[in-house]
């Protein structure tokens, strides 16, 4: 039998946005139980869309003003009655019209884990690549390093036992959350992506807000770390390094060199 899916699409006067996410989960071949659509906006535009429009049974939605992710997210969590979670952003879709099924089997196969992530394909220096490798609890001062909570399935019960997203965060809440779920098995799903991302996430537009962020959340749940200092210097010299007349151009020979999983 296939496990229970709850998708939680958050979205904000993104309409069009919202349509390419929405299409992306009515083409799966194993359907969600149920799709929570977070709307947020302060125009009416995806309210009428979906009011007006045919929407499968198992889509719903909530159109009311929120106070950032975090709680957007947290709204989702709390209406969800599905057995697995899966966070995806408006504008974001899956891979392709299997990963459902993937997962649910994967799940089905390992009842152990508790949790699961697999590769996502997104853009960076210009050019579309295929991130992801399997999470390792030791090397979390990377922050979401190869990790991104849209490529990430977890148990509903997960929220029960480890809380909710941190609403004082606006951009490491899913990084939060896996520094709690840490010790939580986990399966790596490696066959092909499960999601492809728009560009310009709001952590892409905040990069470097979002390292500091993300720096004093690691600091809470493990302390100073001299390998959390290092890579975050890495980070900023290779995010000016990317954001030059030449970033484009270094990023090409990086994918040359296949060094873009590091």
């Amino acid at each position: 039998m296939s496990k229970k899916i709850s998708i939680i699409t958050i979205c904000y006067n993104n309409p069009e946005e919202l349509k390419l996410t929405c299409q992306s989960a009515d083409r799966q071949t194993v359907l969600p139980f149920e799709h929570w659509i977070i709307d947020g906006s302060t125009a009416p535009d995806i309210k009428n869309y979906l009011e007006t429009t045919a929407q499968p049974a198992y889509r719903k939605w909530i159109c009311e003003r929120d106070n950032g992710i975090a709680d957007a997210f947290n709204k989702g969590v709390l209406r969800s009655t599905g057995e697995i979670c899966n966070m995806l952003n408006a504008a974001d879709y899956y891979f392709d019209d299997t990963v459902l099924k993937r997962v649910s089997e994967a799940f089905e196969a390992h009842p152990e884990i508790s949790w699961l992530h697999g590769k996502y394909q997104l853009q960076r220096g210009g050019q579309w690549v295929v991130i992801g490798k399997p999470f390792e609890k030791e090397k979390l001062y990377r922050g979401m390093r190869s990790l991104s909570h849209q490529s990430m399935f977890i148990k509903r019960e997960l929220h029960d036992r480890y809380g909710l997203y941190d609403t004082t965060l606006r951009n490491a809440m899913d990084y939060d959350f896996v520094c709690r779920i840490a010790a939580e098995p986990v399966l790596f799903i490696d066959e092909k992506p499960l999601v492809i991302f728009a560009p310009g996430g709001t952590t892409d537009t905040n990069y470097l807000k979002a390292m500091g962020e993300g720096k004093k959340v690691y600091k809470k749940h493990f302390g100073n770390s001299l390998k959390l200092i290092f890579w975050q210097w890495r980070l900023k010299l290779l995010h000016a390094l990317i954001s030059s007349p030449v970033g484009n151009s270094l990023y090409k020979i990086k994918v040359w060199l296949k060094l873009e999983n590091m």
